[in-house]
């Protein structure tokens, strides 16, 4: 499939470039006996429902042409939210400054789970700033979620 996922994305790049927005993520898998291909799209000043729907309606259109799935599956276009989830690089570098959740696989200093401020990305390693001025550095490949926690 990752084929396939290769593929979609071709078509995708385009439709979102005319637009202005860029791709956050893709996930394209089986959930249950059904397929979903689930696009989360951006800018850096927001999406709206409309861009949601335009995309879905055009990369909807591609797909029925190049008919390149194979089997039956949801399509859904939406917003990655407010508390997104981080996975690459560049999602890490555009947040810093923010505050984040982090979930590591194995244990740092005793702990799974980490609430701070990220204060920076390089290299592959993910700093964060915790109480006081305390910065854990966790390489990017350790972190099983990452993701933005909304400010109130």
């Amino acid at each position: 499939m990752s084929e396939v996922a290769g593929r979609i994305r071709e078509l995708l790049d385009p439709i979102l470039e005319s637009r202005g927005l860029f791709l956050w993520e893709m996930e394209f898998r089986k959930e249950g006996p059904k397929w979903l291909l689930r696009i989360y799209i951006d800018r850096e000043t927001g999406v709206t429902l409309e861009d949601c729907e335009t995309v879905s309606r055009d990369l909807s259109a591609v797909l029925d042409v190049e008919d390149i799935i194979p089997h039956e599956y949801t399509l859904e276009v939406s917003s990655p939210g407010l508390d997104r989830t981080l996975h690459t690089p560049e999602h890490f570098k555009r947040f810093v400054g923010s505050k984040v959740r982090v979930k590591t696989f194995l244990p740092v200093n005793g702990e799974k789970v980490f609430h701070g401020e990220l204060a920076g990305m390089e290299e592959g390693i993910v700093k964060l700033k915790l109480d006081g001025d305390k910065v854990l550095e966790i390489p990017l490949g350790d972190i099983s979620k990452a993701s933005l926690e909304v400010e109130f």
